[in-house]
């Protein structure tokens, strides 16, 4: 069985924030707008979204 996976996009740029939310970021695998990443749906992940929501939207739940 194949684990859940969410594609998310990044909307926000990183300029004027925290390192903390702009080191979120690179732990997504974000870094300009408009990327897109396919992540495995853990927790983990779950929480880094919640942390930068202004910075990117859920493009994907499948």
């Amino acid at each position: 069985m194949a684990s859940k996976t969410i594609t998310i996009e990044q909307t926000g740029s990183p300029i004027r924030r925290d390192k903390v939310q702009r080191a979120t970021l690179v732990g997504l695998g974000l870094n300009k707008l408009h990327r897109r990443r396919t992540l495995e749906d853990s927790s983990s992940v779950r929480g880094m979204i919640r942390k930068v929501a202004h910075l990117v939207r859920v493009v994907d739940e499948a």
